[in-house]
């Protein structure tokens, strides 16, 4: 599923790149004001003829900064975590002499080939999650530009979800799904 994903890899290496130029320009900053620097003077005007502006802006400025900084953490560990990983089902009915073993990764390139067929479809990604009886299905559809993707829903939850449940033999497969145009 990382190779359909390739955009996610760039966005977290820029995400990454930007947290640590803020890092260093924020150290940097720093170390000036303390008068870590000897080629700057931190007694210095920043721009000439200004005054220092009322405290409280500056417990604003601090505050706000620091709630950016948060979001910004909790959308990149979005980013590091955002699908659940594959399981192993252990396929066994009772009074068998054995068990047969299944990565759920097996049945989810299953879907995801089914969905890939569809004409509006330029790709699909799955992953099944979660105990064999009960599994959760979660999709990463880009369509192809201009489709309509209710047509689309609606024909993956009509077409591929029953066809999932009755190759699982369960009765219900809760699903999250996220539709995207390709570029």
């Amino acid at each position: 599923m990382n190779e359909l994903n390739r955009p996610a890899r760039l966005n977290r290496a820029v995400l990454a790149f930007a947290g640590l130029l803020l890092l260093a320009t924020g150290g940097y900053v720093i170390a000036a004001n303390r008068d870590r620097l000897g080629w700057i003077d931190s007694g210095a005007p920043l721009v000439p003829g200004t005054g220092a502006p009322p405290s409280w802006a500056l417990v604003v400025i601090v505050a706000g900064a620091v709630v950016v900084g948060l979001l910004c953490l909790r959308w990149l560990l979005t980013q590091v975590f955002r699908l659940p990983r594959a399981v192993e089902w252990e396929l066994a009915t009772d009074g068998s002499a054995g068990a047969t073993l299944l990565p759920s990764s097996i049945a989810a390139q299953a879907v995801s080939a089914d969905i890939e067929r569809y004409t509006q479809v330029r790709s699909a990604s799955a992953v099944l999650t979660g105990p064999a009886r009960s599994p959760d299905l979660h999709l990463i559809i880009t369509a192809e530009p201009g489709s309509d993707l209710t047509a689309l829903r609606r024909r993956i939850l009509a077409e591929a979800v029953p066809r999932l449940r009755a190759a699982l033999e369960v009765e219900v497969v809760p699903l999250s799904m996220e539709l995207r145009f390709a570029e």
